[in-house]
């Protein structure tokens, strides 16, 4: 039986079985799209011929999320989502190697006769532009477990550019030549996110892969379905990796959060202290109760250390230091107004930096929060005449139009921990945890 992800009158998502073709072929096996409509024709007591548009691919040996149109309006719109790249479609690979991530670009020629494809000069007649980013989410026993977003769709497209790259997929027996027969391809569709075609709503589809190499990274799987990173995971907490424009906690308003990202995945899971929506990096998280308390009690003590990495405009007179500052929050605005001396109802701001780069107009900092201000690293920063690049609130946007950047460059990127012995958290004493990217 085919995993049912969604099912209504217009749309059915599935689970795709990994080794299974999506549409009948010279092979002669069982393939997704016949079982399909068989499916419908049974539960629906359907005449005939069933109607099922097939709107995009997943190679044979790739399982994971698929989305098919039970009806031709539908297909029509839903091919034109995956034409335009309006639907998003995230997978999960495990590259062999330590793969750093990043974006890879270059030009990709079917072989029709062998049905593999090859990375191959620009020029060369018949090859079309291929491009994807990447992303680490947890290094183990010499492999990767990457996130990937394709952004063309060409042919072994992930396949060919992370093996040409130096990190070619586990158990991939075309590209990888170090796979064994047997092994199964380390590549699944974890992730479909469309417009419904007739309500119009955003809908997600997820599927999580699971044994052979899967079994290295189960502990984390669950969230990078989620699209979240795990830098630590263990019975008490979870320093989670936020993405950028997503909100932390499910208290901070309506709609998506990590805190509902991590329930899903794990169960409970209590937000110990927050980030900006358009900050993105380390979050730690709660499993229960009593960790939540040890959490809490040491982020107001300051005994637990947050650091972050952030571009900005210009380069503070000194390597490093310490700024002092009073600021008062703009509720009405959401907006934290900075004063180099108390004012009424004024409370004390403390930020380290050290540059780290300086590059024509702009430098690298790392930043450490010693107090914890809402919007502080941005409103100190801007305070001094160093606005944190792509920041729309308290940066520069003539800075921020000239450089094409529109999301703020800042990220949690690594913390501290501190706990008394006697401590629920005492094991976790001087540990330091790390965002991979």
């Amino acid at each position: 039986m085919i995993p049912i992800l969604y099912e209504d009158n217009h749309l059915l998502a599935v689970e795709k079985p990994a080794n299974m073709p999506v549409q009948g072929d010279s092979s002669g096996d069982d393939d997704l799209l016949t079982l399909l409509k068989g499916y419908i024709k049974d539960k629906y007591n359907k005449p005939g011929d069933v109607y099922l548009g097939l709107v995009h691919r997943l190679d044979r040996p790739v399982g994971g999320a698929m989305v098919f149109a039970r009806t031709s309006k539908a297909a029509a719109r839903l091919y034109g989502q995956f034409s335009s790249h309006g639907a998003i479609k995230t997978y999960l690979a495990v590259a062999e190697g330590n793969a750093p991530g990043g974006e890879l670009e270059g030009f990709i020629l079917k072989d029709e006769a062998t049905g593999s494809s090859a990375l191959v000069p620009e020029n060369t007649c018949g090859a079309k532009s291929a491009r994807l980013t990447y992303a680490p989410i947890a290094y183990r026993k010499g492999r990767t477990l990457v996130r990937v977003s394709l952004h063309t769709g060409r042919h072994h497209q992930i396949r060919v550019q992370l093996a040409g790259a130096g990190y070619p997929l586990w158990g991939d027996q075309r590209y990888n030549r170090d796979a064994r027969p047997g092994q199964q391809i380390a590549l699944w569709a974890c992730s479909l996110e469309i417009e419904h075609p007739t309500l119009h709503t955003r809908l997600r589809f997820t599927s999580t892969p699971s044994g052979g190499v899967w079994k290295d990274f189960s502990d984390i799987l669950p969230a990078a379905v989620q699209g979240i990173g795990i830098a630590y995971i263990d019975h008490n907490i979870i320093a989670a990796v936020k993405p950028q424009g997503l909100q932390t906690a499910a208290a901070d308003g309506q709609g998506d959060s990590l805190e509902a990202r991590l329930a899903a995945a794990y169960g409970e899971a209590y937000p110990a202290h927050r980030l900006d929506v358009n900050t993105e990096g380390l979050v730690l998280f709660a499993r229960n109760r009593k960790a939540l308390y040890g959490l809490t009690e040491a982020l107001e003590q300051r005994t637990i250390r947050k650091f972050y990495r952030c571009t900005v405009k210009g380069c503070p007179e000194k390597k490093e230091g310490t700024l002092t500052a009073y600021c008062v929050k703009d509720s009405d605005n959401s907006y934290m107004r900075v004063y180099d001396r108390p004012v009424q109802g004024s409370r004390d701001m403390v930020t380290r930096y050290r540059v780290i780069s300086r590059r024509g107009d702009r430098s690298v900092l790392e930043v450490e929060l010693v107090t914890g201000r809402t919007h502080q690293i941005r409103a100190h920063l801007a305070h001094i005449g160093c606005p944190i690049l792509g920041d729309d609130k308290y940066g520069d946007r003539e800075f921020n139009k000239a450089n094409k950047k529109y999301a703020q460059a800042l990220r949690a990127v690594r913390v501290e921990l501190h706990f008394p012995e006697e401590s629920a958290l005492g094991y976790l004493e001087g540990k330091v945890i790390e965002s991979l990217n």
